[in-house]
């Protein structure tokens, strides 16, 4: 039965629906007549004609749809198209009313751009309003930074939270965010806070993080149980690369990365940093792997996963604490530029989403003394074995004791290698 009264209006945009039989899409497209477009349905997001006059091809845009104005279709008579102006499907591709209509949906995922519009700056704005305990929120700074282009540096949390004392993980906090900005790029620091996935934190939400001993450490498995329960927490690098590449971001700075357990053979204890790194598109510039961990077969398992690695600076993969592991790398790296070559080369191949890892030692005069390093590490390891320490408690108990017995100096080096690897990020984002 046909329903009488007023046309429909959208409620998240306001936008009044066509009547049924109207000639206009619900972007403002004109819907072409049926006989311009033989054999071929109007797509109703499109912005143009979905295909151009009769035996004319043009190039596929990213929902599949041909437009006007590139040879390489038949015509009619099978000779070869003729070619038609150019037409660009890209920041017309979604109207405001389909992209609210989409996003409440659930339906556009990822970090994808049409034109300088970014479809996960339209989602945050979307979902802060109809879907608040599922919000990846951006700050303003960090939005407009990638609207505009300009570079960003993902931050993790879990050093500011977990990793130092307080008060002095507020100040160290603040000091690695004022590095990305002298080096001309916008901080991007991540962190679960009341339920909200949060890329880039105001004053009050660092302070939170820094100060609060409630707040947790979350990895990537984390995220849905802690937006659902509206809980907050840390990020670690999992998790950090998880939502900074969900936001766009193209780069990551942190201190060490996880990987392989030693004695895994017995335990099977592999960090999640590994796999989410093997599916996720984002650079991340680290001093290695923490060395209380089997570096050797976390390079393994990295080869393994496809997961590429670039020395910077160096032919030996960094040892963290340590300028050099004594394993050596596959490729080496020397500027930032080089970095960005290699960036651009691995999204211009497609393929599988991985990340790009950029291993950066720790300068020399600045490492923890190698011999103290090795002592105290056999130390600790004898005694995590002695009291049965595993799983998740092994990591946080071998950092501790490192800290103490070598009376803070691991500590002072990891964040020597973090500074440097912050500086180092920021000056690739701006050369990509």
């Amino acid at each position: 039965m046909h329903r009488s009264g007023p046309p429909a209006v959208h409620r998240a945009t306001g936008a009044r629906r066509p009547e049924p039989g109207h000639p206009l899409r619900a972007n403002g497209a004109r819907r072409p007549e049926p006989d311009t477009v033989p054999g071929r349905r109007s797509r109703a997001l499109c912005a143009g004609p979905a295909v151009g006059p009769p035996g004319v091809r043009g190039p596929r845009d990213p929902r599949g749809v041909r437009g006007p104005g590139t040879p390489g279709g038949a015509g009619p008579t099978g000779q070869p198209a003729a070619v038609g102006p150019e037409r660009s499907y890209g920041a017309g591709l979604f109207s405001e009313a389909a992209t609210h209509m989409r996003a409440q949906r659930g339906a556009i995922r990822g970090p994808w751009r049409f034109g300088s519009r970014s479809v996960c700056a339209h989602l945050s704005r979307a979902r802060d309003v109809d879907m608040p305990e599922t919000t990846l929120l951006l700050s303003e700074e960090v939005r407009e930074a990638l609207d505009a282009r300009r570079p960003v540096v993902a931050l993790e949390s879990t050093i500011i939270a977990h990793g130092l004392p307080r008060p002095r993980s507020l100040a160290v906090a603040e000091e690695l965010e004022s590095l990305v900005t002298d080096a001309g790029a916008v901080p991007a620091t991540v962190a679960v806070l009341d339920g909200r996935a949060r890329v880039g934190l105001d004053k009050h939400g660092m302070e939170r993080i820094a100060t609060d001993p409630a707040v947790r450490k979350f990895g990537h498995r984390d995220l849905a149980p802690a937006l659902a329960a509206g809980a907050s927490g840390a990020t670690t690098v999992s998790a950090t690369a998880f939502l900074a590449a969900r936001a766009g971001i193209r780069v990551f700075a942190t201190g060490g990365l996880g990987g392989v357990h030693r004695e895994w053979t017995t335990a099977q204890d592999e960090s999640a940093d590994l796999r989410l790194l093997a599916r996720t598109g984002i650079t991340v510039v680290c001093a290695g792997v923490k060395s209380i961990l089997d570096v050797p077969a976390t390079l393994q398992r990295l080869e393994t996963l496809g997961v590429t690695v670039l020395g910077y600076g160096t032919t030996h993969f960094p040892g963290f604490y340590l300028s050099s592991s004594g394993l050596p790398v596959d490729w080496t790296v020397r500027t930032p530029q080089e970095v960005a070559d290699v960036m651009r080369a691995q999204r211009a191949l497609g393929g599988p989403e991985t990340a790009l890892i950029v291993a950066q030692p720790v300068p020399e005069d600045e490492q923890l003394d190698p011999s103290l390093h090795d002592r105290v590490l056999a130390e600790a390891l004898g005694e995590c074995r002695e009291r049965g320490i595993d799983g998740q408690a092994v990591t946080p108990f071998l950092l501790d004791l490192l800290v103490t017995r070598t009376g803070g100096a691991s500590l002072e080096a990891n964040l020597a290698a973090v500074r440097a690897n912050v500086r180092l990020a920021a000056r690739i984002a701006a050369a990509r």
